[in-house]
Formats: C-alpha cells, sequence, structure tokens
C-alpha cells in the first residue's frame, strides 16, 4: 500500500485526468478567484483524481483498501477525501525588508469539496483545545496555533519566522484555508472583495476546464521582486527588467485511454528559446538514462519538446497501461510485503529435578 500510494502522488504530479466536463469544472475559475494575489499556483481535484483516474491504473484490491481508509477518516472527521472537489496551493513573495533581508514567501493551501468548513474548524478546535488560539480578522475568526520546533529554528534563522505561527480559516461555507498568518489574513481580506487575485492568473490555471493537476506561474518575477529589483518593502523601484520570462502553464488531462502532458514556458524571444530547448533537451537525455525504472524510462522518453515562437512547448500521450504498469508493485516490494514474520523465540521451561 505505501508503495502504491507513493506512486499515486507521483502520477498525480505528472498526470491529471478529465472526462466531459464536470459542473464544478465549469464553476472553478469562479470558485478561485477570491483567491488573494500569488506568483504561483497548484492545482488539483483529488476527487477526479480517486474517482476517475486512481480506478484505471490502481488494482481493484488497492481501490477497495484506499476507500476503506476513506470511510475510517470521514468517520473521525467528517470529511471523505474522495469529496474534496479541488486543492489549490499558493505562493506569494515579498519584496526584501527594509534591513536588507530576505523575506520567506507566503504559502497558503485552499480545499473545497462536500463537507461542513464551519464544522471541520470546531472539530479542529476541540481536539487542539489550549494548543489554539482564535483571532479575529474582517468577517473571520483566524485558528493559530504555534509551531514550537519552527519556533526553534526561526531563532536560528530568521527565514522560518513567517511560519512560526500557522492558522485555519473558513474562507466559505465548503472550503477553508491553511497557512501562515500573513497569508491567511489576505485570505480573508480577499474572501470580502479586497486584494483578489489577477484574473488572468486564473485563466493561464484553469485554461483547460477538464483538467485535474495544474501549474502556472512567474517564477523569474517572483526572484526579482524577493532579491529587491522591485525595491524593499517600504520604497519603490522602477523596473527595468520588465519580461515574461519564465511564466509557464503545465497540465495534465485524459483523452480516451491515453494521459495527456501539456505545457509550455515563455523564452521572451525565439533566440532565446533555441539556446533553453538545447540546454534542458541534453539535461533531459542524461536524467533519463540514469533512471533505473524502466517504465518511467517510457513515460519520460514519450516527453516531446520543442521551442516555438518565443515559448519552450512540451507535450506528452502516455498510455493508461504504460502508467499502470508503472504503478504496479516491483517485485522487490511484493518480497518485502509477503515475507512472513520470524516467530517470537519461546523461552525455555525449566522442570524441576526429583530428588
Amino acid at each position: 500500500m505505501r508503495h502504491t500510494t507513493s506512486k499515486l502522488l507521483l502520477i498525480a504530479a505528472l498526470a491529471l485526468l478529465s472526462l466531459a466536463p464536470a459542473a464544478f469544472a465549469q464553476n472553478a475559475p469562479a470558485a478561485l478567484a477570491s483567491l488573494p494575489e500569488a506568483d504561483m499556483l497548484i492545482y488539483a481535484s483529488p476527487q477526479r483524481i480517486l474517482s476517475d483516474a486512481a480506478p484505471r491504473v490502481i488494482a481493484p484490491a488497492e481501490i477497495t483498501k484506499m476507500r476503506t481508509a476513506f470511510a475510517d477518516i470521514k468517520k473521525s472527521i467528517g470529511v471523505d477525501p474522495a469529496t474534496i472537489e479541488y486543492l489549490v496551493i499558493a505562493v506569494r513573495f515579498h519584496k526584501p525588508a527594509s534591513d536588507l533581508s530576505f523575506v520567506a514567501p507566503d504559502v497558503m493551501a485552499v480545499l473545497g469539496g462536500d463537507f461542513s468548513s464551519d464544522s471541520l474548524m470546531t472539530l479542529g478546535q476541540l481536539y487542539l483545545q489550549d494548543k489554539l488560539r482564535v483571532e479575529k480578522h474582517g468577517t473571520k475568526s483566524i485558528s493559530v496555533m504555534r509551531v514550537d520546533e519552527i519556533a526553534r529554528q526561526a531563532e536560528k534563522n530568521a527565514v522560518f519566522k513567517p511560519y512560526v505561527e500557522l492558522g485555519a480559516v473558513p474562507l466559505s461555507a465548503n472550503s477553508f484555508a491553511i497557512g501562515n498568518l500573513r497569508y491567511l489574513k489576505s485570505a480573508v481580506d480577499a474572501a470580502d472583495g479586497n486584494g483578489r487575485i489577477n484574473p488572468a492568473a486564473i485563466e493561464s490555471l484553469m485554461r483547460d476546464p477538464n483538467v485535474l493537476i495544474a501549474a502556472s506561474g512567474a517564477p523569474v518575477a517572483a526572484l526579482a521582486r524577493s532579491f529587491g529589483l522591485l525595491g524593499l518593502e517600504n520604497t519603490t523601484r522602477e523596473s527595468r527588467c520588465d519580461t515574461n520570462l519564465g511564466n509557464f502553464y503545465a497540465a495534465v488531462t485524459m483523452n480516451g485511454t491515453n494521459f495527456n502532458l501539456r505545457g509550455a514556458m515563455n523564452a521572451d524571444n525565439p533566440d532565446t528559446a533555441k539556446i533553453i530547448h538545447g540546454l534542458l533537451s541534453g539535461l533531459m537525455q542524461q536524467g533519463i538514462s540514469a533512471v533505473p525504472d524502466k517504465n518511467a524510462q517510457s513515460i519520460l522518453q514519450s516527453l516531446k519538446m520543442t521551442a516555438k515562437e518565443s515559448e519552450i512547448v512540451w507535450e506528452a500521450d502516455i498510455p493508461e497501461k504504460t502508467v499502470a504498469d508503472f504503478m504496479k508493485p516491483s517485485p522487490k516490494d511484493k518480497a518485502e510485503t509477503s515475507k512472513p514474520t520470524p516467530p517470537t523465540p519461546r523461552r525455555p521451561v525449566r522442570r524441576k529435578r526429583t530428588q
């Protein structure tokens, strides 16, 4: 089960689904439009992965075990992972502080689905009790917990300070967010209509309504902000590097019996696109040859990368059977699972000697 679960996570990051457009797929952009500003976004639909993609590539017995585990989770916390409609991980970068120190990015996860966010938060508060404090912000109450291990690390390295206190807050009746406190406050403001994410970012992320997992972002622009090219937190510096270099999109859908991987990265101009393509192609060939798993090699070899105008474009059509073979436990894992547990040695019984 451990082997299958780890491979499921890998395939989920590598391949994504979809069949006919579902009702929620059409509403996902509207649900995500109330997020705060973000430089990078990762979107996933656990509901689709578990109900549509997983049964195609995982053995029925493992699916049964998984559903049994989900039923136990629902009994414990009232949430079935198979009914979580979306999970979004958002990352927001900041300008350096006035003392020129690097400011760690904000990180937040937002979940939405068939559950009551208020009931879930109440359950969490009852479980953690005195470990939580509740902080009011705008129209919401944020449950905040201090993470002692991170606090100890923050005493040695200030970059960990934004994560010393992590919190959770219901954003709507069936969605809630978990992240560092500063970002959660921005999420509450955005839910109330202030400081919402650029609509273009959601359009890029959800350009395919049938996507199961997608990612988009502007890493170069984020790093430029983090390292002071645009000024400090209290000052503004005119940008001398206006470029879309590095802006990317990647996603996987499903068409018939194939998983389809599609993506693109902006390279600013055709010459740069060809240079980056040549560099990445060489690195990819070296990386594929170093992968020991033949099924993984087959998947990677199906990836085609080309330079088209000012973009690096990649695509792959991976047969369902290839993915299923990759998900199967290796002989080594089977041997470890079926290896009998050695019997506990019995202590010898001493007999009384008759005098």
